[in-house]
């Protein structure tokens, strides 16, 4: 029965000294170790020891984010890890599935970490929408010069189409307004200090 342990870092940059030793310091009779990004799928050091580990063996890692790359990733990884009857440590989260409430609190985890990646995603699509509405591109940012958008309000008080103008400009309809709403309340507050000079 045999530790295993398993390291990474995400850049070449970055140095693996420290996973490598707690995971020496706690017994582990060989590391896989690798510098990938966790969002990347092709991790081999990972696959050969998730083929390597045998019945009975411990698969040890310093954080649950050295080990996968998402919820999703995680929980296959553990399924594939229970179906070889492989114990899985997590050292500096505490996680020990040879014992009931180590299994217990490595599947809440996971339940946690699957509802904040709900969570962000529905926060982020709500982010989007209200950014659209607001006349936000996403892509490339078209921001008008203080001459280019006097030149927008000339055209459309000339007679130019809006459609026309979001064309010319590369804008959405809303920023279009948006422009020309500025342009009006300036126009009003110049009056307005223009009124109360004359009447100082």
């Amino acid at each position: 029965m045999a530790v295993i342990g398993y390291a990474r870092v995400s850049s070449s940059g970055q140095k693996l000294d420290i996973q490598l030793g707690k995971l020496t310091s706690h017994g582990c009779d060989r590391i896989y170790q690798e510098k990938q990004s966790g969002l990347n799928s092709q991790r081999p050091q990972l696959m050969a020891c998730l083929d390597y580990i045998r019945e009975g063996d411990t698969l040890m890692v310093t954080k649950l984010d050295r080990l996968a790359r998402s919820t999703l990733d995680l929980c296959t990884i553990a399924e594939r890890l229970k179906t070889k009857k492989v114990i899985f440590k997590v050292l500096d989260q505490d996680i020990d599935t040879s014992g009931s409430s180590g299994r217990l609190l490595f599947h809440m985890l996971s339940a946690i970490a699957q509802f904040e990646t709900e969570i962000r995603k529905e926060r982020q699509t709500e982010g989007i929408k209200k950014a659209k509405e607001k006349g936000v591109l996403f892509g490339r940012l078209n921001l008008l010069t203080e001459k280019q958008a006097e030149e927008l309000v000339q055209k459309r008080q000339e007679g130019v189409l809006i459609k026309d103008l979001m064309a010319e400009y590369k804008l959405t309809k809303k920023t279009i307004y948006n422009y020309l709403e500025r342009s009006r309340q300036k126009d009003a507050l110049d009056q307005s200090q223009s009124f109360l000079q004359e009447q100082a």
